[in-house]
């Protein structure tokens, strides 16, 4: 007997996107289904190449095809296409498919640090990724990146963003003289924020990270009215007073009309490097209480590492100083299961056809 592109399909409908809770074949991912004499090869194409689940949708898909009466062999080949957020027309950023804003009440929880990265975790992944770093009162991204020296170029009235470890960067601190301080009010803020996304040239990105400054000022409010965000990614430490000022954050964008992608949890508890036991440091409020608080999903949490911190400041992001260390892990966890839930962003209120 042989086997059919409508018997491979119908058997596919059996795996589902855990995330998008719809099978393959009805979101469309199936592609270039090829039969030679037995031997089946087709094409997933997946909404992120950070999807946590790659490897599982393959296997399932595998072994349902392998399955089918007069398959011999089954190749899958996994590939990705970032879904584009729902852009207005006049649009600051054309070229780039979800913006993530990431948020924080206070200040000292690491939201930097996060930030980075993350967006090294992605890149790292296979996506297109920028950073901008909005903290227009205390920019920290050029130190973290390892190019705090450097200053951009300008072509065609754009602004050239700086490029480390594949993600391309800009902030003001690149546009600043060493310890200038920054004395702006509210208005020249606002400003800022939207040169800084209208004037560079980030070209085509899958993902643009966004550092905002801590609290619910001006730099917030003025991303949130300017750019349609794919989401805001809450990071808090365990800690009551921390948890307390996240909630109004999270108030903030709510009221703003933008999306709560979840919530990160960072200092999440100190593992001994000799003995490998997890103390506790902070005794506040979990980021999985928090997240639970604020009906918000909970992304994971990354342990109390003193090499983080360190390794920021000498220029390199945690990820890529220590990649075989806990935190490495949970920044690559966390970085899966943001681009998972922007791709249920991008589903969400999308009807979607049987193929």
């Amino acid at each position: 007997m042989s086997v059919t592109e409508s018997a491979i399909l119908e058997a596919l409908r059996q795996v589902e996107d855990p995330d998008l809770h719809r099978d393959l074949v009805t979101l469309g991912f199936v592609q270039n289904v090829r039969i030679d004499d037995g031997a089946v090869s087709l094409t997933i194409e997946l909404t992120t190449p950070a999807c946590p689940v790659r490897e599982q949708m393959k296997a399932e898909a595998e072994g349902v095809v392998a399955a089918l009466p007069g398959v011999t062999s089954v190749e899958v080949e996994m590939t990705a296409r970032v879904r584009e957020r729902q852009a207005p027309t006049g649009d600051l950023i054309p070229g780039v498919r979800h913006c993530v804003a990431v948020a924080s009440g206070k200040g000292g929880v690491g939201k930097s640090t996060i930030t980075v990265n993350l967006a090294v975790a992605l890149a790292q992944a296979g996506a297109r990724v920028g950073l901008l770093d909005a903290d227009v009162y205390g920019p920290s991204i050029p130190m973290m990146m390892g190019c705090a020296d450097e200053h951009p170029f300008t072509e065609s009235s754009k602004i050239l963003p700086i490029e480390r470890y594949g993600i391309k960067l800009m902030s003001l601190g690149f546009l600043l003289e060493e310890g200038q301080a920054v004395l702006w009010r509210g208005p020249m803020v606002a400003g800022t924020v939207k040169q800084l996304l209208q004037d560079v040239a980030w070209g085509e990105l899958d993902y643009l990270m966004v550092d905002l400054p801590p609290g619910t000022g001006d730099a917030p409010m003025s991303l949130a009215q300017l750019v349609p965000l794919s989401g805001v990614l809450i990071v808090a430490t365990p800690q009551h007073v921390a948890a307390n000022i996240a909630g109004k954050a999270v108030q903030l964008f709510r009221r703003l009309n933008a999306p709560i992608l979840g919530v990160v949890e960072n200092m999440a508890g100190f593992v001994c490097p000799s003995c490998g036991a997890v103390t506790d440091i902070f005794a506040g409020l979990s980021g999985q209480e928090l997240a639970s608080q604020l009906d918000a999903p909970f992304l994971g949490s990354v342990p109390l590492d003193p090499a983080v911190s360190g390794s920021g400041d000498e220029g390199k992001p945690a990820i890529i100083a220590h990649p075989d260390r806990p935190q490495a892990a949970a920044f690559r966890e966390i970085a899966g299961k943001l681009a998972a839930q922007m791709s249920i962003r991008s589903y969400a209120d999308e009807p979607v056809s049987a193929a």
